[in-house]
């Protein structure tokens, strides 16, 4: 006799076909907001974009605001996975490097890679946060992670021996901090031209220079 019941089977399908429609709908949003920005964005533009019905996206989101939420955390982490980004796989291979310039092999590459899937929905959070308060908020949130994410790296620099004696720990949380700004990675690969790797060879340099003062180098870098 089997375990799973008929009634745990109507559930587990209807879990992941809710799973595929919040997936359809993020890729739709992702690609509506990237198009018209958030205020030219809307929940119908979104569900036809998706292939559902407003009243589906309101269902599993909520506000426009939450949809380009989930757009975001689905664009920097790569996945729908409810797994936070310093709690990934990729954080033991960096805490596991032998060298800075191992350990930044690590780190950009991941940045780079989240940059390029969301540089452009989280600007457009901050453009559209003075007139839109719940976007103010989330904006703050998102201003926070990326200082958590800089502070876990000048620390994991730090434990190398790589950080300057003339930085103060803030200092250094600030100089990587407004390397990892989205707007930075916008400017540098759509005004100027540069590719993902190049961003990526740019930022890693950037740290080793500005925090080590050319103290430490690496034959990675």
């Amino acid at each position: 006799m089997g375990t799973d019941s008929p009634r745990a089977y109507r559930s587990s399908r209807r879990e992941a076909q809710a799973r595929t429609t919040r997936r359809r709908v993020v890729e739709a949003a992702t690609a509506v907001f990237l198009e018209r920005g958030f205020a030219g964005a809307t929940m119908r533009a979104i569900a036809g974009r998706a292939g559902v019905s407003v009243p589906t996206v309101e269902l599993a989101f909520g506000t426009k605001a939450q949809v380009l939420k989930a757009a975001i955390d689905v664009a920097i982490a790569g996945d729908d996975e409810p797994v936070p980004v310093l709690e990934r796989g990729w954080t033991d291979a960096a805490v596991s490097a032998a060298t800075v310039g191992e350990f930044l092999d690590v780190v950009s590459d991941v940045l780079g890679s989240a940059q390029e899937r969301s540089a452009g929905l989280v600007l457009a959070v901050f453009e559209a946060a003075a007139t839109t308060p719940e976007l103010a908020g989330l904006a703050e949130q998102m201003t926070a992670q990326r200082v958590a994410t800089a502070a876990w790296i000048v620390d994991q620099l730090a434990s190398l021996g790589a950080v300057s004696g003339g930085f103060t720990r803030q200092e250094a949380v600030d100089t990587v901090w407004i390397l990892m700004d989205p707007a930075v990675f916008d400017r540098l690969t759509r005004r100027r031209q540069w590719t993902r790797s190049h961003y990526q060879r740019w930022f890693a340099h950037s740290l080793v220079r500005l925090l080590t003062g050319g103290s430490t180098t690496s034959d990675s870098l």
